[in-house]
């Protein structure tokens, strides 16, 4: 069967007045289950609460758009409440309880990335909620509840059956939610669009990268993401992961063209992205990418926490690694042509500004 590597969009999963839940399915985007990853987006209008949820699987929470308040429990902690705004990158472990909230005019969008090896469904996030008409404990009798609560019957039924919204609500405006706390946010949240720069290379691009020194959560997610930024008609250059990671995708903004090339030197997809698009590269496989005038960027995960890429362009690529009478050889040219090749992109960088 032919690969499918398409960009997708997420569809709708539930809503309401407060705002949506979006995913990626598997179906439509079979490398999810095949390599074991789930996307999903988180869209909060005024006053949107996403209520308390804890999930079966390691995730980064991004922030596309927006501001607002996000409440994080780990396991045996304090809850802290965090101020988050777009750029900002969350590290979600497994076992935390997160709710999310918007208090701002402008919509809320949260972009969530992660591995679903332990997970219930290949490919898909499960979240278990706290409260709400699908909650855990509308599946306990009332004794139970009663028992663990300590709580009369009368009671039990107020807290349990309240809430009717699922997933997400609307919270009325005159309840005062939360105020985050100052210090909460160290070594929980890092701005990619704050944070000092990995890669900063002139009208070419800029990459932050997540790792455990910024984010030490990040160790515990199990794999590390970046946020990549190239400049109008400029090149991220070929390149593949060497230690069998998978690349998925997700374009912030801009435009421009992608392409893949897997084994046998088959093109597998060439294609001109947006906004909104995600794709995953299997792994070993080649991909580069050209903005369009108006730039590119996107957000990525890469199912390792400490991956390593080879490029296939530029001086530290592998070209210039090789004796020159090999790349004769296997290139089949007199030492001219491969003089010629090896005297060409002699700089580090892995973004390539456009030609004069």
């Amino acid at each position: 069967m032919e690969l499918d590597l398409s960009p997708r969009l997420p569809k709708k999963v539930y809503g309401g007045d407060g705002g949506s839940y979006f995913a990626w399915c598997p179906e439509e985007l079979p490398m999810l289950r095949d390599g074991n990853i789930g996307a999903a987006k988180l869209a909060l209008e005024k006053n949107g609460l996403a209520l308390p949820r804890y999930s079966d699987s390691p995730k980064v929470a991004y922030v596309l758009q927006g501001a607002g308040t996000a409440g994080i429990v780990l396991p045996e902690k304090e809850e802290k409440v965090i101020a988050i705004k777009k750029g900002d990158s969350i590290a979600l472990p497994f076992g935390v309880v997160t709710w999310w909230f918007n208090n701002e005019d402008t919509e809320l969008v949260v972009l969530f990335l992660g591995e679903t090896h332990k997970g219930h469904k290949a490919g898909q996030f499960t979240d278990f909620y706290l409260t709400g008409s699908n909650g855990i404990f509308t599946g306990f009798s009332t004794e139970f509840v009663g028992r663990a609560w300590d709580l009369d019957e009368t009671t039990v039924k107020k807290l349990v059956g309240s809430q009717t919204g699922n997933g997400i609500v609307k919270v009325d405006a005159s309840l005062k939610m939360p105020i985050p706390k100052k210090g909460d946010r160290e070594g929980f949240v890092l701005n990619c669009l704050e944070a000092p720069l990995d890669v900063d290379i002139k009208n070419g691009g800029r990459v932050v990268v997540l790792n455990t020194k910024n984010l030490p959560l990040v160790g515990e997610v199990g794999f590390g993401a970046d946020l990549v930024r190239i400049d109008g008609h400029s090149m991220c250059s070929p390149g593949f992961s060497c230690d069998s990671a998978l690349q998925v995708t997700y374009i912030v903004g801009g435009s421009g063209r992608v392409q893949i090339v897997g084994a046998d030197g088959k093109r597998v997809l060439e294609t001109h992205v947006k906004a909104g698009a995600l794709f995953i590269v299997p792994r070993f496989f080649v991909v580069s990418k050209i903005s369009d005038s108006d730039g590119l960027s996107w957000f990525s995960i890469v199912t390792t926490p400490d991956p390593i890429f080879t490029h296939l362009a530029g001086r530290t690529s592998v070209w210039k690694a090789l004796s020159p009478e090999v790349l004769q050889a296997a290139f089949k040219v007199d030492p001219e042509v491969e003089k010629a090749f090896r005297s060409k992109r002699t700089s580090d960088a892995i973004f390539f500004p456009p030609s004069n």
